[in-house]
């Protein structure tokens, strides 16, 4: 006998006794170590041989009936068909091998695995399909791009696990989404372009009123000009026609102010000087030539005076000189006042006619010893008027540097004035100095700065232009139906207006006022629009929780109230998805709460189905069971009066019920109809078969007194699979329930235990389902 035949031969038929005493009580004969080594071998051999050629039915049988432990997982490894290995499953539970179990059970999990997380990305695909469809029907709104560029990300992502026509339709509507996001690009440019065009327009205007002024204010300068010259010219000549007779007129004014200050030698030069310019001036008026009589008379008198009262006065002086020798007064004090008495001295001796040299070097030798103190003194600030001088040409030239080597290309104002204001305020401290020797050191500063002044005055010219230029336009935002491309535009004039250059503080005070007016004016349109676009969220908010709550309250009902108004389910979804924009903060979690809601509905509305249904085949097993005492006791030979009331039980309960599962009537009154058979085993038989088949499908453990029938309908569903494939029984537990309708009568001892067997694997299918 071959080893395929020892494995899979037909099991020989009992003999008639008892059902317990099916099994043979003969035991299997014992192989030899040889034997086994050699069958090992031949299943190893056979093993791969169906493993290379793909022979899924032989490394299953090899499974199920393989003489070693080693061969049936090596076979249990290799299966890969997800139907084989549930079949396998259910042929190998509760058997001895329990490690063959546990990798059929391990490769099933990884294959549901991996259909899981293909679900899952189908199911991300169809999600991020359908928010690229909705997105592109959007019209753009602040968000529409970065909302595009995040499902394109996403799209990316699952793009090559996507069939190619749903690429193509993604791929159109990504496109339509690019065309909204282009031409809003276009119309913020040509806007741009616009408003753009309307300040050139109004600078142009402004140019030209200036230009106008300035033209208008040079001729009014040319003429204001030429008539100042032409008086200029008549001035001249009245003054050259006066000049001669104002010269002697001050020349005589002077003259007395000699006589009254005591310099007669003084008034005497003076008098000298107008006897000199007498010839060539015109004839003098009278009032003049009496003036200068006068002046000659004063001058006399003086002269007289002198003579007789000013020698005790110099004699005090020499006195007051002598006694400043050596007194601690300040320098500059003291030289001050030996300077005064150096000229009351000078006023004394002016016009005085005696020899006054011995006088004079007592009182010039007390100067000198009392004005000893005060020479060193100047002589020290000497020094450092001199220092100050070195330090304004080493200041001058360092700043000279700086107006020939900056690039004022791309200068920086900012450090060109606080240079220029710091130059000049070292330039003050840089003090004392010889004034005449700084005549021409502070000429060429007083030049420098004012050229540098001038590039920083024109620099502020054109700042002031530009900031004006801004304001115009800020004002010009203000008339913008657009709040948010206001705000925008306003932001960036800002941004230029912080790049412009400096202004003078004033001016540019002024200025920042008059911008900053037209911003805040900007910003509260925006303000308000905010508080309108907060108040509609909120109202869309207050929406989509009352939708939810519907919802809510539909997934609690239960009975045909649920599954009438599960029909408003679609029509309260789509008032959700029309309700708009929602608050940022809230949106996830509305829509969250809303699939949530939805999700409820759909789980209640099922298990009311599942209830109804299980209900209409609880009626339907209740009726069987009477239609099964009608005819057992039909099959038994029942009293006609029995027999009808049994019927009539039967009949009144099947017209009793209003519902049946497909297939149920007709099968309950066939079974009605249907003449009895009087073999009860063999009913009791087709029950308990159809008890094992429900059970291998649910995966349940069959009761030990059915174990051997189990086996034997699991090997000739192995052998009746060979070369047709290995395949579970695949009849569905609704189908089994109607064939269990078909089947005769049971004794009640036998039927209840059988019913509750079959109808709890019908629960656990159900559970699963």
């Amino acid at each position: 006998m071959s080893l395929f035949s020892r494995f899979f031969r037909k099991v020989p038929s009992p003999a008639p006794a008892p059902a317990p005493s099916r099994q043979a009580s003969k035991a299997p004969p014992k192989t030899s170590a040889a034997d086994r080594a050699l069958t090992d071998d031949a299943e190893r051999k056979a093993l791969q041989s169906a493993v290379e050629a793909e022979d899924a039915q032989a490394i299953a049988r090899l499974v199920v009936a393989g003489s070693s432990t080693r061969i049936r997982q090596a076979a249990a490894s290799a299966i890969q068909d997800p139907d084989l290995l549930r079949q396998l499953i259910r042929d190998v539970r509760g058997g001895k091998d329990n490690n063959v179990y546990k990798i059929l059970t391990a490769k099933r999990d990884a294959l549901l695995e991996q259909a899981r997380k293909l679900e899952q990305l189908q199911a991300g695909i169809r999600d991020t399909a359908a928010a690229l469809e909705r997105h592109s029907q959007r019209p753009y709104d602040a968000l529409y791009g970065p909302r595009l560029e995040q499902y394109e990300i996403s799209w990316n992502e699952v793009a090559a696990q996507a069939d190619p026509e749903l690429r193509g339709k993604v791929q159109q509507w990504i496109d339509r989404s690019r065309q909204t996001v282009a031409e809003h690009h276009r119309q913020v440019a040509e806007q741009a372009a616009r408003e753009q065009a309307a300040i050139d327009a109004a600078a142009e205007a402004r140019r030209l009123r200036e230009q106008q002024a300035q033209e208008s204010a040079a001729a009014a300068a040319e003429q204001a000009r030429v008539a100042s010259e032409q008086k200029r010219a008549l001035s001249e000549q009245q003054q050259a026609e006066q000049q001669g007779a104002r010269q002697i007129g001050e020349l005589i004014r002077k003259a007395r102010a000699a006589l009254g200050d005591g310099s007669t030698s003084r008034a005497a030069g003076i008098r000298r000087t107008i006897e000199e310019k007498l010839p060539a001036a015109q004839p003098l008026p009278a009032n003049l030539a009496s003036q200068i009589q006068q002046l000659d008379n004063q001058i006399a008198e003086l002269k007289d005076w002198k003579s007789f009262s000013v020698a005790p006065k110099r004699a005090e002086l020499i006195e007051e000189m002598e006694s400043l020798i050596g007194v601690p007064l300040d320098p500059q004090a003291l030289a001050d006042r030996i300077k005064g008495l150096q000229d009351e001295w000078r006023t004394l001796s002016k016009g005085a006619d005696e020899s006054l040299e011995a006088e004079w070097q007592r009182f010039h030798q007390a100067a000198q010893k009392a004005y000893q103190p005060c020479s060193e003194y100047f002589a020290a600030q000497a020094l450092v008027r001199a220092e100050n001088l070195q330090r304004r040409d080493a200041l001058l030239a360092r700043l000279t540097a700086f107006a020939a080597e900056y690039n004022w290309e791309q200068a920086d104002w900012r450090d060109v004035i606080r240079t220029l204001r710091e130059t000049k305020e070292e330039w003050r401290n840089c003090s004392p100095v010889d004034r005449q020797a700084a005549k021409a050191q502070q000429k060429g500063f007083d030049t420098l700065t004012a050229s540098l002044q001038g590039r920083v005055d024109a620099e502020h010219a054109r700042n002031l232009k530009q900031k004006e230029a801004l304001i115009e336009r800020a004002r010009q935002l203000l008339a913008s139906d657009d709040n948010r491309k206001a705000i925008d535009a306003i932001k960036g004039l800002q941004q230029q207006w912080q790049a412009v250059g400096p202004v003078p503080r004033e001016a540019d005070q002024r200025l920042w006022g008059e911008f900053r007016q037209h911003c805040d004016a900007v910003f509260q349109r925006r303000q308000q629009a905010v508080a309108a676009f907060t108040a509609d969220l909120e109202n869309n908010k207050a929406q989509a929780l009352a939708l939810c709550e519907q919802i809510e309250s539909i997934a609690a009902l239960e009975g045909p109230e649920l599954l009438a108004r599960a029909g408003a389910l679609a029509e309260l979804r789509s008032a959700f998805e029309a309700l708009g924009e929602l608050p940022r903060a809230d949106t996830r979690e509305l829509r969250n709460r809303l699939d949530q809601g939805l999700d409820r509905c759909r789980k209640a509305v099922a298990r009311q189905h599942a209830r109804d249904a299980e209900h209409s085949w609880s009626d339907l097993f209740t009726a069987a069971d009477h239609v099964r005492r009608y005819r057992l006791a039909l099959a038994s030979g029942a009293d006609t009066q029995p027999l009808g009331a049994l019927k009539e039980a039967a009949e009144s309960h099947i017209a009793s019920v209003q519902r049946w599962p497909k297939g149920g009537l007709d099968a309950l009154r066939q079974s009605l109809a249907r003449e009895p058979s009087a073999d009860l085993q063999a009913h009791e038989n087709a029950l308990k078969l159809l008890c094992i088949r429900a059970e291998l499908v649910t995966d349940t453990p069959t009761p030990p007194e059915d174990q051997a029938l189990r086996r034997e309908y699991q090997l000739q569903r192995l052998v009746q699979g060979m070369g047709q494939g290995s395949r579970a029984d695949e009849t569905p537990l609704d189908a089994m329930a109607i064939e269990w309708i078909g089947i005769g009568p049971v004794e009640d001892m036998a039927y209840e235990p059988l019913l509750q067997r079959f109808r709890r694997c019908r629960e656990l299918g159900s559970a699963r389902a």
